[in-house]
């Protein structure tokens, strides 16, 4: 007797068949209980992947960042250091005393302030001025190639606070390989001259922040150059345009959104940046180098007033979001008319 397949066991529509979807429950409940899980889970998943990292950077920038900005409002100074409860409010003069340059505290800030954008405009320049010439460079094909790739990331692979270090020995004016260099063996001064203090103290923190940040530029550069089509620079050749024509008129152009992101985050890290002068000239850094990172730790942690350093560094803050805005705003109306 042949059996059919509907009658089978196992064959039938009701049965689970592996070769056949499950029929429709009635109402369409069961079709509402099969997609949801799956939308659940495809919404989900990249919101819960990126919890922990939301909930640590909750905890290391956005809750510092909102109890700096509660210090600021009372005067927690070492008295109160113990207490912070029992520290008087301030209101708005911590904020007053920062921006009044008639008085010592904000004509002090005002002179670092301009020092740390003097610092900032020529270790941003330099460093990717140098990192463009380096990334350019080391397109062409030559033996040795990769050897100096890895030798111009040396210094940005370093930790901080081993390259500062080594700087700050370089430095020394008695023992230091710099004056040893250019005074016992070039002749290029009469005497040693001091490099960690006075008026040498600028180009030295500009020198040693240009050698920490110029192979970041250079490693962002030689990525963005590595996407540019090399048909443009043989079409640029063939109608006779040279090697400055052709980083004029198809490097840089290309570059542009690369550059864009690159000189901010530049200047930003340059701005903020603390462990370079910390490092290099101490608590107390010289009135030529007094950067606002280390003048707003000396109004903190060496005269006790946090609520005034706290104030600064929310000003500072501020001041470092307008800008970005500014830019972000002037940069993304170049590009759409572009």
């Amino acid at each position: 007797m042949v059996v059919s397949a509907t009658s089978r066991p196992g064959r039938g529509r009701g049965s689970g068949d592996p070769g056949r979807p499950p029929p429709p429950s009635r109402g369409g409940r069961g079709r509402v209980t099969a997609w949801l899980p799956v939308r659940l889970r495809r919404l989900g998943l990249p919101y819960l992947l990126i919890l922990p990292a939301l909930l640590l950077e909750l905890l290391v920038h956005l809750i510092p960042m909102l109890i700096g900005i509660g210090m600021s409002f009372i005067k927690l100074t070492q008295f109160y250091i113990r207490n912070w409860s029992a520290a008087p409010s301030a209101g708005w003069s911590n904020y007053h005393l920062a921006v009044d340059f008639n008085g010592p505290v904000g004509r002090s800030l005002l002179h670092s302030f301009f020092v740390t954008v003097g610092f900032t405009l020529l270790t941003v320049a330099l460093s990717w001025f140098f990192g463009m010439a380096g990334a350019v460079l080391m397109q062409g094909e030559f033996r040795g190639r990769g050897f100096l790739r890895a030798l111009f990331l040396v210094p940005y692979a370093l930790p901080v606070y081993a390259g500062v270090i080594t700087w700050s020995f370089l430095l020394q004016r008695d023992s230091g390989l710099v004056n040893h260099v250019l005074v016992d063996q070039l002749h290029l001064f009469g005497d040693k001259p001091f490099w960690l203090i006075g008026q040498n103290s600028f180009a030295s923190i500009v020198v040693v922040s240009l050698w920490r940040w110029w192979p970041f530029a250079f490693l962002v550069l030689m990525a963005g150059l590595q996407n540019i089509p090399r048909d443009l620079y043989e079409a640029s050749a063939i109608d006779g345009a040279g090697w400055m024509r052709q980083l004029r008129s198809v490097t840089l152009p290309m570059l542009r959104p690369v550059n864009q992101v690159l000189v901010l985050v530049l200047f930003l890290w340059t701005f903020n940046d603390f462990n370079t002068p910390y490092v290099l000239f101490g608590k107390t850094a010289p009135q030529e180098a007094d950067l606002i990172s280390i003048h707003i730790y000396q109004s903190s942690f060496v005269t006790w007033n946090f609520g005034t350093g706290s104030a600064m560094s929310v000003l500072l803050l501020l001041f470092l979001l307008l800008v970005t805005a500014v830019y972000l705003l002037i940069t993304s109306r170049r590009r759409s008319d572009a």
